[in-house]
């Protein structure tokens, strides 16, 4: 069967957007570690890491990260009971581990994994299992949200003190914020956007925005209507508070950063986390790379008190804490697909 040129293209065109949602995260990713490691004498590093590092806190770190995928499941199996879909408790574990490590790979496609292999299991729509994994998403949002509200709330006036300090670069930010030009073409945006969503809501590309948003906003707001919305809510604040004191005990795991948390309180774990949170939304594999630099930029707003906290002190701090939480990515990923294909070769062999 001969393919129509149609088709054909749409095939080449799916293909170079893959290619390009692969590339270019891979791209953020070894230009920042570049920019990590070109100019770092790595024997220092090790040696900081080998003298100062407290692995019984990493270890700690590690086990947070893994209750807070068990969270996130668990959270999941509330959602999908409202729309019908009944994985067991296992199988959205091994989904959860698998979605982190084929993000390693392949950003932003892990959820994509997940939701084809629960709609698979279930025997379910992978639409309504797509849709009940992006509201999930969407909480996430929410949640760094307020973790931003928070910090900026409980460190406002530090965050000021830090940027005073280059009372240029200070003044050119407060300029570019207050400026009347930039709030009024924010709003002009909002507005041309509004008309032209009202004037042609017949045109394709407004009518599927509107479709996805549509979905989205149901698919979201189903999680008020629910049942068990008071347990979806402590397994979120188990999922985020596991992530915070996770970072919490990586602190804890140098002298330098430890020292920091009994200086400032935690107010600094705060804008720490902030940071790295939103740096995980940048395209890369995993966040490696961003979260780093992340890290990096939030310790240094505590080194008036903490004068030996350097940036090559503090880049050893990242790059262990973000090694050993890929490296345990990697091993419940290898862990996630073995079973998995374990699992399908014991179905298939009863049904012969």
């Amino acid at each position: 069967m001969i393919s129509s040129p149609t088709s054909a293209s749409a095939q080449k065109k799916s293909l170079a957007s893959r290619l390009i949602g692969f590339i270019i995260p891979l791209v953020i990713t070894v230009g920042l570690c570049w920019l990590l490691f070109h100019d770092i004498d790595m024997k220092q590093m090790w040696d900081i890491i080998r003298h100062e590092c407290d692995f019984f806190w990493i270890g700690l770190n590690l086990c947070l990260s893994v209750c807070a995928q068990i969270w996130r499941a668990l959270r999941w199996q509330i959602q999908l009971k409202a729309i019908g879909v009944r994985p067991t408790l296992w199988q959205l574990i091994l989904s959860i581990f698998g979605t982190y490590s084929v993000n390693l790979v392949f950003p932003r496609l892990g959820e994509v994994w997940r939701t084809g292999y629960i709609s698979e299991r279930t025997r379910s729509s992978f639409t309504e299992v797509f849709g009940s994994m992006v509201a999930e998403r969407l909480s996430d949002t929410i949640a760094v949200a307020l973790f931003m509200l928070a910090t900026l709330i409980a460190s406002g006036s530090q965050l000021r003190e830090y940027l005073a300090q280059d009372p240029e670069k200070f003044a050119s930010i407060s300029s570019i914020l207050t400026s009347p030009i930039l709030w009024g073409a924010v709003i002009a945006t909002l507005v041309a956007v509004w008309w032209i969503f009202t004037r042609y809501p017949e045109n394709k590309v407004i009518a599927f925005v509107r479709r996805v948003w549509r979905g989205l906003w149901i698919g979201f707001s189903a999680i008020w209507k629910m049942p068990g919305k008071g347990l979806w809510l402590f397994y979120t604040v188990l999922l985020w508070g596991s992530y915070f004191m996770g970072l919490y005990c990586a602190f804890r795991s140098f002298p330098l950063t430890s020292q920091v948390l009994d200086i400032y309180g935690m107010q600094a774990l705060l804008v720490c986390y902030v940071f790295t949170s939103i740096a995980m939304a940048v395209p890369s594999n995993g966040g490696i790379g961003p979260w780093q630099w992340a890290m990096i930029f939030g310790l240094s707003f505590y080194t008036a008190k903490v004068p030996d906290l350097t940036t090559d002190y503090a880049n050893s701090f990242a790059n262990l804490v973000m090694g050993t939480q890929t490296l345990l990515q990697i091993l419940l990923g290898i862990f996630t697909f073995a079973w998995i294909a374990i699992v399908k070769r014991t179905e298939k062999s009863a049904k012969i």
